[in-house]
């Protein structure tokens, strides 16, 4: 006697063709980050049975149209496609609150001038700095309109976005910077996969002669690149053996302010 409940899969042809693994696993996951729930890459791969590599990919594919983001530990969590509500913009008058705190403990720490600064299409702005202390340091003023490939901050801030979202960016092509060695968005793109790897950016000389920088990124609470903050420092005195301390000194202050972020949104 025939199935009178057949499989609602082998009803008509279309259904009858197995799911595409790939498609199949993305949805699972996205499924998962629906209901709540982050992965890390490890998570991911025992959830799908998949090697930590195919994981990685396929979260990756998920962030690349939004929807999801990879968060400060390092955790995917439902992107903003799905989070309308939360995509709210940063006042420039809450970012200049919250980093306040955490730039002067920062120049007070390293004696050098701190920028904060956000991105404007291919362009950076400069929000706030604290002068440094040093007897020489580079003078906090006078900072604006500089190209965002061209300057530490401005990589920091740019290696967070995908490919396709810097062909937007740099669709007229990159505007002219002083002294950088990036020439077109081929090799822009080479030098950010590199600055995604160790999680920091430098310049050296590129925005203006005789100064070095250093800069990390930092994100909101749906892990998108918000803004910079970044260590100027006179080329004669530019230390290489000292980019740990600068860099981890730089994480500490854009975690600080992250944080004090995070608060103020909430209490909006």
């Amino acid at each position: 006697m025939a199935n009178s409940d057949p499989d609602p899969r082998r009803v008509g042809e279309p259904d009858a063709v197995p799911p595409i693994d790939s498609v199949h696993r993305a949805l699972r996951l996205l499924k998962s980050l629906r209901d709540g729930e982050s992965l890390g890459v490890k998570d991911a791969a025992e959830m799908l049975d998949v090697a930590p590599s195919t994981a990685h990919r396929l979260l990756n594919a998920l962030c690349y149209d939004g929807f999801a983001v990879q968060g400060r530990e390092r955790r995917y969590r439902l992107g903003p496609e799905f989070r309308p509500d939360e995509t709210r913009p940063l006042r420039v008058g809450d970012l200049r609150a919250a980093v306040r705190p955490a730039i002067e403990e920062l120049g007070a720490q390293l004696g050098e001038t701190v920028h904060v600064w956000i991105r404007q299409g291919p362009l950076l702005h400069w929000v706030d700095g604290v002068e440094g202390t040093a007897p020489t340091h580079v003078r906090p003023d006078g900072w604006d309109r500089v190209p965002a490939y061209a300057s530490a901050a401005g990589k920091a801030l740019l290696s967070e976005l995908t490919n396709k979202q810097l062909e937007d960016v740099f669709a007229a092509g990159l505007p002219p910077a002083r002294a950088s060695r990036i020439s077109n968005l081929r090799s822009l793109k080479r030098h950010l996969t590199a600055v995604r790897s160790r999680g920091y950016a430098i310049s050296i000389e590129e925005s203006a002669q005789g100064v070095d920088g250093v800069a990390v990124c930092a994100k909101d609470a749906l892990g998108r690149p918000v803004f910079a903050i970044s260590l100027a420092i006179p080329s004669s005195r530019f230390d290489r053996s000292a980019l740990p301390e600068y860099v981890d000194s730089l994480r500490e202050a854009v975690e600080r302010t992250e944080d004090a972020l995070d608060q103020a949104t909430a209490s909006d």
